[in-house]
């Protein structure tokens, strides 16, 4: 049965209706704050460093490195990110270390150890209370029965035994609650300890991720600083003025790699720019150029796909050669009746060209006027040349309708583009070096990796020029170029 006499006040009652919530939270905090651990509790740092995931996966990020070699931008992006992951990982562990010794073993001996002692103690005093009140039950009992008055203590040796067991049961409670008491009211004065805990996670977690962002910002300049430095970035869709910067270049590779092809085996066919080429070629060939290695003798008997891939690169510019900025100056000069006039104001258009987009459209009015030199066997004219060509140079910047508004303005682009290639010489007077980098190939691209060989000497006999040619990767379209005009050479 329930003891009778209540022994705890008010107070203590209250707290001891906390002392299981407080378990409750406890206990469950530490379970799932156990489970958040990626490391294998109890162990040390190394072998937990061992079962951490983001070990592993430093050590397949250097492995992978290593099979790919530093000479690769994926080798190197692998290494500096393999580094950064393991120095991720001690940290982890560092932070792991630290919430098991400062929270979750706390948390552990109050819910497992500390409440359940004062909880332990409880019992132990409602079982002394009902020793305590069995013992008065007897003595009461033994004054009943000697028929004396209820204020009458009981005399006799049976009863000075009964006095005695009751007074020793009601010390023994006396210093039991006296024990509880001051163990409950400790465990309410060390809530502000308990709470700290939780106040400590957070701090070490804030310096955990403190010191994580630390890492990654001093990594991340790294690894964009190999990226920028590396030379083979595609070309294709991207800014002109960045391609140039990344390449070293005056002339886009696309552009001059397709020009100096087409100069070699394509000026002579028929319908160039207009013919469309084979889908899978066209798609071939313009990966190839970005990736700035091409094999010009596959694509010498395609030159509609060579000339395709030219279309494209313009077309899918972010802004087109001849500008946003001077679009509508190119069709007020258009639509000029004096020709006289009209060709000044394009000239004064021309001049007006950012460096980069006036050195590209020189070159390539320059070819396309050498491209109808042999209008007679191409039949490409060069009204035929800007109309294929035009819309690829110079579009309205407008998010309506392209096809319906290309159809509107094409008449006036052709006529921009047209008196252009006529009159190349007087726009853009001297001659023009189509090989501009001397090997169609930007010196910065061919030097910055050791993978890729220096070219062999004009003079190198011809086994010693196979051998070379074996040993080394395809470098570009300029550079595959030359060497066929070593080996035209040789015979």
């Amino acid at each position: 049965r329930a003891e009778k006499t209540e022994v705890l006040s008010e107070d203590l009652l209250q707290v001891e209706k906390r002392l299981e919530l407080v378990k409750q939270v406890t206990h469950s905090t530490h379970k799932k704050l156990t489970a958040c651990l990626q490391g294998q509790q109890g162990v040390d740092a190394d072998k937990r460093s061992k079962k951490l995931p983001l070990t592993t996966l430093a050590q397949c990020l250097m492995e992978g490195s290593a099979v790919l070699g530093e000479d690769s931008l994926l080798g190197k992006m692998l290494r500096l990110c393999g580094e950064a992951e393991d120095k991720l990982a001690q940290e982890l562990i560092h932070f792991e270390l630290q919430v098991e010794r400062d929270v979750i073993e706390p948390l552990f001996v109050l819910a497992e150890v500390e409440i359940p002692n004062i909880q332990k103690q409880r019992k132990h005093l409602a079982k002394l209370v009902l020793d305590m009140d069995s013992s008065r039950t007897r003595w009461q009992q033994s004054a009943k029965s000697s028929g004396l008055a209820s204020n009458l203590q009981p005399s006799g040796a049976k009863a000075d035994a009964l006095r005695e067991e009751m007074e020793e049961a009601a010390n023994r409670v006396e210093i039991c609650r006296d024990q509880l008491s001051a163990d409950m009211y400790n465990f309410v004065a060390k809530e502000v300890d308990y709470a700290n805990y939780f106040q400590t996670l957070i701090e070490v977690q804030a310096e955990y991720h403190r010191k994580s962002l630390a890492l990654l910002q001093n990594v991340l300049p790294q690894i964009k600083a190999q990226q920028e430095a590396w030379m083979e970035k595609p070309s294709f869709g991207k800014p002109l003025e960045e391609h140039l910067a990344v390449s070293g270049r005056e002339i886009a590779f696309p552009v001059e790699a397709c020009v100096t092809m087409l100069l070699e085996c394509g000026m002579q066919e028929e319908g160039l720019f207009r013919v469309a080429p084979s889908a899978s070629k066209l798609k071939k060939l313009k990966a190839a150029l970005d990736c700035c290695v091409v094999d010009v003798q596959e694509y010498s008997a395609d030159p509609h796909a060579i000339a395709g891939a030219l279309k494209s690169y313009l077309r899918e510019l972010p802004e087109p050669l001849m500008t946003f900025e001077l679009y509508e100056e190119w069709i007020q000069a258009s639509n000029i009746p004096e020709q006289e006039k009209r060709l000044q104001a394009l000239w004064n258009a021309c001049e007006k060209l950012p460096k980069a987009n006036y050195n590209n459209i020189r070159y390539l009015i320059k070819f396309l006027a050498k491209l109808t030199e042999y209008q007679d066997m191409n039949k490409m004219t060069p009204s035929n040349v800007a109309i294929v060509l035009g819309p690829n140079l110079l579009w309205p910047q407008a998010d309506g309708n392209m096809t319906e508004m290309m159809t509107t303005v094409s008449l006036q682009i052709v006529g921009i583009i047209e008196p252009l290639i006529q009159h190349a010489d007087w726009f853009f007077p001297g001659d023009i070096e189509f090989n501009v980098t001397g090997n169609y190939g930007s010196p910065m691209h061919i030097n910055h990796n050791a993978n890729y060989s220096s070219m062999p000497s004009p003079d190198m006999d011809h086994a010693d020029r196979r051998q070379h040619d074996q040993a080394r990767r395809p470098l570009s379209v300029a550079t595959d170029n030359m060497m066929l005009e070593f080996y035209k050479k040789d015979g």
